[in-house]
């Protein structure tokens, strides 16, 4: 397993990329779905899932690259 991969799943990472995507997702999907949920249309739970998926991966991704390169760094 690669180091940036092992570092993302680390418990603190893991919960910090968890409230962002809550936070980051909740957001998307208000701007992304907000006529079909206002509406009470068919909403696409694919688009639901990428819009939280997207924002973890980033957040985690981000986290344990910046904490390798602290490493490497000392």
């Amino acid at each position: 397993m690669s180091e940036v991969l092992r570092l993302a799943l680390a418990p603190a990472i893991v919960r910090n990329a968890l409230r962002v995507a809550l936070v980051v997702g909740t957001i998307l999907n208000l701007i992304n779905q907000g006529a079909p949920l206002i509406s009470g249309e068919a909403v696409s739970w694919f688009h639901v899932f990428l819009n939280y998926l997207v924002p973890y991966c980033v957040s985690s991704y981000s986290a344990a690259s910046h904490e390798q390169a602290r490493r490497r760094a000392h």
